[in-house]
């Protein structure tokens, strides 16, 4: 009876994890761009790379701009129609010229101060900007700011002393841009990382066209010039007012409070905390996410990034001895940004995505690993009772706090079942983890014992070596001990030796 129990609970579970496993599962195709070029995609390019997106984004702006020419024409037609056919007398013809200038001059105001409300900051912006420059930061964050640009300018000019002429000429277009930037203020974000985008695909290719720089030298090239220019725009470019980025952290940070109940087991997450190693790669994985908010470089907040999904992978590795698979990769990074609600998620997002070199975000495991966690949190913000094998019912309980899912799942058994069975359960769960243990120590112990082994027999082969090749010769003497008297000619002073006597009685 307890056997097919068991058993219906086995099957129960499995099919609790593959509806789970559909829930959270996202195809590799659908990281891909969806213009089927074959690099990465992004949710914030709508599902482009940035190659694509940069093409649209060009596409539709012409567009636009197309559109406000003809929508000029015609309404300039229009005038000039009803123009023409007002004409009757000359007072009539001044009065509709005038008219018509008046109008003209009020459409062409119209049109400038439509262009200046899109690219510039309203009143209450400058009110707030005003505000903040009143309550500006403690003089140790400035100086700090200070002495780290300082120091990667000095990093940077040593670093282009290595490319020599190629090396002037890249300093010069840096220095360019940073003035050209810090007169276009005034630009919607968007502009402004168009202008970067830009830059780097121009400096890009002048490194690889006119200085026939090799590829490799190319991309580091890339990454110091990202990391002096945005050292110096990070203060400018990351999570400005104009934009919504902040409206959108708070947002995400509450969804994720919200979301405080869900558990590895609704995630179908590989990985055991028990153990003592994975629990480490977990914790180490929290803390590169959340480090992602303290660095000023696109580049460096990828690395955290990387090396959040490289723990993740090997907590899965040691938790399934096998290596992990990307459905196993997904749901695990959901869990550890439920577990450690990073700062400034979306800003960090968005900055990356706005001013990193768009070759790091559209190959390489740094683009792979970002896709994923753009995917990761899309999904925590369209997480529903469906994709955690819930009743909606009981996803709105766990939502408004009304009754926590630990509760309930902290007794899997039937209520006929007696305390001892129970016991019995967690006494088998906990031989299995000793037993689990056991083996691990005994495997380790007989490396040790290979490793001293190994060690022992190298010591002695080497000693060996070193005898044969220096061996040991013994000298002979120089001379006797009795010759020495007999050398001493200076003392001839000196008594005779003692001659032996024989004792006659």
């Amino acid at each position: 009876m307890f056997l097919s129990l068991t058993l219906l609970s086995l099957n129960r579970k499995k099919m609790n994890m593959k509806s789970e496993r559909r829930g959270i599962h996202v195809d590799q195709s659908e990281l891909l761009c969806k213009k089927g070029c074959g690099y990465y995609g992004n949710p914030a390019w709508q599902g482009f790379c940035s190659k694509c997106w940069r093409e649209e984004y060009h596409k539709a702006r012409q567009k636009q701009i197309q559109e406000d020419w003809e929508l000029a024409e015609r309404l300039q037609r229009e005038e000039e129609e009803a123009y023409a056919s007002s004409q009757s007398t000359q007072g009539a013809q001044s009065l509709t010229f005038s008219k018509f200038e008046e109008k003209k001059t009020n459409e062409k105001t119209r049109k400038v101060t439509t262009v200046k409300k899109f690219f510039t900051a309203s009143s209450r912006t400058g009110a707030k900007k005003e505000i903040q420059e009143a309550k500006a930061p403690s003089p140790s964050i400035n100086r700090q700011a200070s002495i780290e640009t300082d120091r990667v300018s000095k990093e940077f000019i040593e670093f282009l002393k290595t490319y020599h002429k190629p090396g002037q000429d890249i300093y010069k277009q840096c220095k360019l841009f940073l003035d050209t930037m810090n007169h276009k203020r005034d630009l919607s974000i968007e502009e402004q990382s168009e202008c970067a985008q830009d830059f780097y695909q121009n400096v890009a290719e002048k490194l690889q066209t006119r200085w026939k720089v090799p590829p490799e030298k190319v991309e580091k090239a890339m990454d110091q010039i990202e990391k002096y220019i945005m050292t110096r725009q990070y203060k400018y470019v990351f999570c400005p007012e104009t934009t919504d980025d902040e409206k959108k952290d708070l947002a995400v940070q509450k969804r994720i409070r919200a979301l405080h109940w869900v558990t590895p087991q609704m995630l179908c997450v590989p990985v055991n905390e028990e153990i003592p190693e994975v629990s480490d790669m977990v914790v180490k994985a929290i803390t590169d996410i959340i480090e992602m908010d303290s660095k000023r470089v696109p580049r460096d907040k990828l690395a955290c990034i990387t090396k959040c999904s490289k723990h993740i992978f090997n907590a899965i590795k040691i938790t399934k001895n096998e290596p992990a698979s990307a459905d196993d990769f997904l749901p695990t990074l959901i869990y550890i940004v439920l577990k450690g609600n990073p700062p400034r998620l979306q800003s960090n997002i968005q900055y990356i995505t706005r001013f990193c070199n768009p070759s790091r975000l559209m190959t390489g495991e740094d683009g792979y690993y970002f896709t994923n966690l753009c995917c990761a949190v899309a999904f925590i913000e369209k997480l529903d009772a469906q994709s955690l094998n819930l009743s909606q019912e009981d996803f709105d309980r766990f939502m408004t706090g009304q009754t926590s899912p630990k509760k309930q799942e902290s007794d899997s058994f039937s209520p006929d079942v007696c305390l001892g069975v129970k016991q019995m359960y967690k006494n088998l769960d906990l031989l299995s983890q000793l037993n689990e243990r056991q083996e691990r120590i005994a495997s380790e112990a007989k490396k040790l014992e290979k490793d001293l082994i190994d060690w022992t027999d190298g010591i002695t082969k080497e000693v060996q070596d070193i005898v044969e090749k220096y061996p040991l010769e013994i000298k002979p003497k120089n001379q006797a001990l009795a010759a020495i008297d007999s050398e001493n000619v200076e003392n001839d002073k000196l008594p005779p030796p003692l001659q032996p006597q024989v004792y006659a009685g």
